[in-house]
This record gives structure tokens, C-alpha cells and sequence, in this order.
């Protein structure tokens, strides 16, 4: 019997006081009244488990922000887009007004219904990552299929797609369409994307014959092809993963996945080349310009971190004398951001306008540029002078005077 029987036994059989079954129990006496007071109420239902929740929990989301989030995420799944707990919560801040954490988002999609446990998949902490620090660093490449479908609705011609990706920022340089990518379509497009964003550093891709002969058969080893040698006369190193390591290539297969995704969402399917080129090119905007990228600091778009970066180029691109470095850094509530130099602290002044935006400092020796890491803005640009700890932004003291009528 538990002891919850035996204090309602000795209370109402026995009719001894709560203050003696406490005694005799050697339980709390608030306890037993309050255990006598559910027994006179429900009965035999006061001895089942009752809930521990609390009668209100007012810091609980609103209704219409829970059907918002289960809304946001219905118009981003329909759309092909990335509906995850951190894209919600961007479109959330930026479309409406609303301010909700990653671990809220994720707690009201499960209890939606809307997330498929996965248990047995692998932790993303257990990835190696990494990523170029400058834009034009390392360009990845690959090449994907997607079939076309006939008017009727039948399945259609199986077309493939080649593109260039910006390692560092993420931004697509270059999708297009094709019957079949060939090495001169490679060197083709390659090109291409060099006569509009500049000479990369490097480019890693994986080990298609379309882009390195190396690991080719017996007897056809050593040799070059197009591309290979075109990267020689540039001076362009050369990276290619391991063979059967897809992840070295993560980005270029993430990237892949995002964009058929989006084709496969898109309600009229295209029946030929230049269609599916003409649905690509929509989604190379709404990706580059547009998105949130879950990966970038502070959700920027690609586009806003590859226009406002330094772009690396082939080969020693830096003076040894200089240091350049980023850094990444979020406006204090004086309006200014830390930064040292030669093992002094230097405080550079912003603006208290500015107070909490996420920044990047592009930094060669002494001369900083202070730019909205969301935005692209650029907010300061100064030569630092070593012999003051503070910066100032020399901006006039006061409110800004009034022009007499």
C-alpha cells in the first residue's frame, strides 16, 4: 500500500488528526492536508499521478506566433526553399516583427508534426569544417542531372547542370544548363566566370574526367586536359578531393541539393534546355541576393559578403611586410568595436546609432574598414593612429543643428 492510502486510511478510518498521521508518517503536515483536501474533491483519482505543469507559463509563445512559425514554414517548404528552425526564425525577425529562438522553433515543429526524427543520422559536430577566408580564395565546381519533363507530363530528356560556387561567401558565380557537360563546356563556363568576378586562387572539384585526367586508366596517366592546363597558364592551384570523400565537396553537393529542390517545387516543369536556363537563372537571384544562407555570419546573403570583401588572387597576392586579416566583431553599446595592434588595444569608434549590429573588420596594417556584416554597408573607414587607444568618429557632439527658416 502506499503511503498516500496509508494517510488516508488513518484519516478517515482511523479519524486521526492530520497532526498524528504526520507524526506517524514522518511526512510534512501541508502535505496531508493536502493530499486529505484531493481526496475529498476526486476520490480514488486523487492517488493517480497529476501533472506538474504550472497553471500558466507566461512567457509561452502567443497562438498566432506558433501559426505563424507552422506558416512561414509551409510557404518556404511550397516555395522549395530551406525551412529549417533558423531560416524561420530570420524570416520571422526581418518579415514580421517577431524575435524567436532556434530551440522554440524547433520545440513547435515537433509538436506540429513538421520534423521527422532522425536519431540514427550523424551529429554535425562530428564534421571536420572548413571554408576559405577571403572570396576568390577557392571557387568549387560540379555537375548534377535533372530531367526534363515532356508537355504531357511525362518524363523528358535527363540534361545536366554545371556550377561554380564561391567557397568562402557561398555565391554562385555560375549555373547553367546542358545536354551533356563536357570538358570544353567546363573550360567554356570557366572562363566565363572569370570575365565577371575576376582570377581565382585555387579550385577544388572532385575527380571527374571532365576536369583532371589523373586518376584516368592504366597507360593515360600524366597527362592534362584543357582545363587542367588552362589552369597552369594562370597559375591557378589545382585542389581535387579523395576519391570516394564527397564531403571535401560539401559545399558544391549542399548547394546542388538547395537548387533541385527549388526546381522540383516550381509548378510548371520545364520541357526544354533553355527553360530549365531561365528557371536556374530565377533561383541564382532569389540564392545569391535574397536567401538567408544558414551558414554565413548572421544570415547574410552570399551576395552581400562577396561584394564587400577583398577578393584573393593567384599566387603571392600580399607584400610579407603587411598583415592583413578579417574579423569578425558586434558594435558595444558606445558605438565602438576592439581591434589590436602591435599588442595594444585600440577602441574604434562607430557610432552608438549602431550599438549591437554584427560587424566584419577588413584590416591591411593600418588601414580598417568597418563594414554591416549583414548588409554589406560600409559604416567606417579610417587609418588607425597606433598612439591613441580611442578612435574617435570626429562626428559633430549633440543633436544636429537646426537650419533658421
Amino acid at each position: 500500500m502506499s503511503k498516500a492510502r496509508l494517510v488516508i486510511t488513518a484519516l478517515f478510518v482511523d479519524h486521526q488528526s492530520p497532526a498524528e498521521v504526520a507524526a506517524r508518517y514522518g511526512v510534512h503536515r501541508a502535505w496531508v492536508y493536502k493530499l486529505k483536501a484531493r481526496f475529498e474533491a476526486e476520490g480514488e483519482a486523487a492517488f493517480e499521478p497529476h501533472s506538474r505543469r504550472p497553471k500558466n507559463s507566461p512567457t509561452a509563445l502567443a497562438p498566432n506566433v506558433v501559426d505563424l512559425i507552422v506558416e512561414v514554414r509551409k510557404e518556404l517548404t511550397d516555395a522549395g526553399l530551406d525551412a529549417g528552425p533558423e531560416t524561420i526564425g530570420w524570416h520571422l525577425e526581418h518579415h514580421h516583427g517577431q524575435r524567436v529562438s532556434r530551440s522554440t522553433i524547433s520545440r513547435h515543429l515537433t509538436r506540429s508534426g513538421l520534423v521527422t526524427p532522425e536519431p540514427k543520422k550523424r551529429p554535425k559536430s562530428s564534421y571536420i569544417r572548413f571554408a576559405a577566408s577571403m572570396p576568390n580564395e577557392t571557387w568549387q565546381s560540379d555537375c548534377t542531372h535533372y530531367r526534363l519533363t515532356h508537355p504531357d507530363g511525362r518524363p523528358g530528356a535527363d540534361v545536366e547542370i554545371i556550377s561554380w560556387l564561391d567557397d568562402c561567401t557561398r555565391y554562385a558565380l555560375h549555373l547553367s544548363a546542358h545536354t551533356r557537360v563536357t570538358t570544353a563546356i567546363v573550360v567554356k563556363t570557366f572562363r566565363e566566370t572569370l570575365a565577371r568576378h575576376g582570377i581565382p586562387a585555387s579550385t577544388l572539384t572532385d575527380n571527374g574526367m571532365v576536369y583532371t585526367v589523373k586518376l584516368a586508366g592504366r597507360g593515360r596517366q600524366g597527362g592534362k586536359n584543357s582545363f587542367e592546363a588552362d589552369l597552369g597558364r594562370r597559375h591557378i592551384v589545382q585542389k581535387n578531393s579523395r576519391p570516394g570523400h564527397p564531403t571535401t565537396c560539401g559545399k558544391a553537393e549542399r548547394f546542388q541539393q538547395t537548387l533541385k529542390k527549388w526546381l522540383r517545387a516550381q509548378p510548371v516543369q520545364p520541357t526544354t534546355t533553355t527553360e530549365l536556363q531561365a528557371l536556374i537563372d530565377l533561383f541564382v537571384e532569389e540564392y545569391n541576393h535574397r536567401r538567408p544562407h544558414r551558414s554565413l555570419p548572421h544570415r547574410a546573403t552570399p551576395a552581400t559578403l562577396y561584394d564587400s570583401m577583398p577578393k584573393a588572387l593567384p599566387g603571392p597576392t600580399t607584400d610579407p611586410e603587411t598583415h592583413d586579416r578579417i574579423r569578425h566583431d558586434r558594435v558595444d553599446k558606445a558605438g565602438s568595436v576592439t581591434l589590436r595592434h602591435n599588442s595594444r588595444l585600440h577602441h574604434i569608434g562607430v557610432g552608438r546609432t549602431y550599438a549591437g549590429t554584427c560587424v566584419i573588420l577588413l584590416v591591411q596594417d593600418i588601414d580598417i574598414r568597418v563594414v554591416n556584416a549583414a548588409t554589406g554597408e560600409l559604416l567606417r573607414e579610417l587609418v588607425l593612429d597606433p598612439t591613441r587607444d580611442h578612435q574617435p568618429t570626429r562626428a559633430p557632439k549633440g543633436p544636429t543643428p537646426q537650419v533658421p527658416k
